[in-house]
């Protein structure tokens, strides 16, 4: 077996080979390492094992490395799955080896696995998250019934409030929404440009569906397609939007339009435990599927805690929701892309 950094050339059996796991998704795709190193200048280290000129396994690396928050190898930044794909324990257990190698080798305070399912029984594991996953009916009938029935009444509500929802090639109007829905919560929003490379590095796997109200943007959220599931991944909404349950519109018209795309899993993605989008995603009939995000401690002795759940940020949080939209546009980016 030979483990190595991945070439250019490496991209097509990459992801032949994570197209074909059973365990892939879509953030082990080879273009991460094109979106981490265009959007956020962040270096990437892509481990690849090969045995007989075959690949037998793939771990996705980057390294994030900020002053205020960690210096850290993460598998992968901004994405909430990761981790090791391998044929094999063998060959999972040589990818680990060597990352740690790697990671005591640049100096990094830890290494950060984040997977659905756990492969280091020894190393320390967080369970802040968890993810949202279930299978769709080709029915729309069997799927909206699938739906408690409080939560479908919201939907009816949604579907008489004279909203309009579709398929949005607008980044614009997309990142204004989600720009605003992010500032609310305390949090620095990523570029907009972030959003357009991932739309170029990725064509025909994201897309944007978003909510009108009388022609204006109430609700956005861009997804990604891997397979034959759908991952909602940044969605948002103005002010306006929970009044006019554009949200709970938003997230039935896209179950509907991807299950007509032939879509079968819809993958609500990843929410804290008790947080308010965990609670909501309950409401929706979905069972909860806890994340094990793992930890190589090299320099530090305890997982950090960079939630905004953690109590020194909280004074942060409350000033940051005051800020005027433009301006958190602008001095978020920077904080954003060492968050990861």
């Amino acid at each position: 077996m030979n483990v190595r950094l991945v070439i250019e050339s490496d991209r097509a059996p990459w992801d032949r080979f994570v197209a074909g796991h059973p365990e892939a998704t879509f953030f082990h795709k080879f273009g991460w390492r094109d979106v981490l190193e265009r959007a956020f200048n962040h270096k990437s280290y892509y481990l690849l094992a090969e045995r007989e000129g075959a690949v037998v396994g793939v771990l996705p690396l980057a390294r994030i490395k900020s002053r205020l928050f960690h210096d850290a190898l993460i598998s992968t930044p901004f994405c909430v799955y990761g981790g090791v794909l391998a044929v094999d324990s063998e060959t999972s257990d040589a990818l680990l080896e060597n990352a740690s190698e790697m990671a005591r080798r640049m100096g990094v305070e830890y290494m950060e696995l984040r997977q659905i399912n756990s492969t280091q029984k020894d190393w320390p594991t967080k369970a802040l998250y968890v993810t949202f996953r279930r299978a769709l009916s080709e029915s729309h009938d069997e799927n909206m019934k699938s739906i408690p029935r409080k939560q479908r009444a919201v939907i009816r509500k949604g579907l008489n409030a004279n909203l309009e929802v579709g398929v949005d090639a607008n980044v614009d109007d997309f990142y204004r929404v989600y720009s605003e829905s992010v500032r609310n919560l305390g949090t620095p929003v990523f570029s907009k440009r972030y959003t357009q490379i991932l739309m170029d590095v990725f064509p025909g796997e994201v897309e944007i569906f978003t909510v009108r109200h009388l022609g204006v943007p109430v609700s956005s959220v861009m997804s990604f397609y891997f397979r034959d599931e759908v991952l909602p991944y940044y969605g948002g909404g103005s002010s306006a939007a929970r009044d006019l349950k554009a949200y709970d519109l938003m997230y039935w018209e896209l179950m509907r339009h991807a299950v007509d795309k032939g879509v079968r899993v819809f993958d609500f993605g990843r929410s804290k435990l008790d947080s308010g989008s965990y609670k909501y995603k309950m409401h929706w009939g979905f069972v909860p599927q806890p994340l094990h995000y793992q930890y190589d401690l090299i320099k530090i002795d305890e997982m950090p805690d960079v939630s905004p759940v953690n109590k020194k940020y909280i004074y942060f949080i409350k000033i940051w929701k005051k800020l005027p939209l433009s301006v958190s546009q602008v001095m978020g980016p920077p904080l954003a892309r060492s968050l990861g």
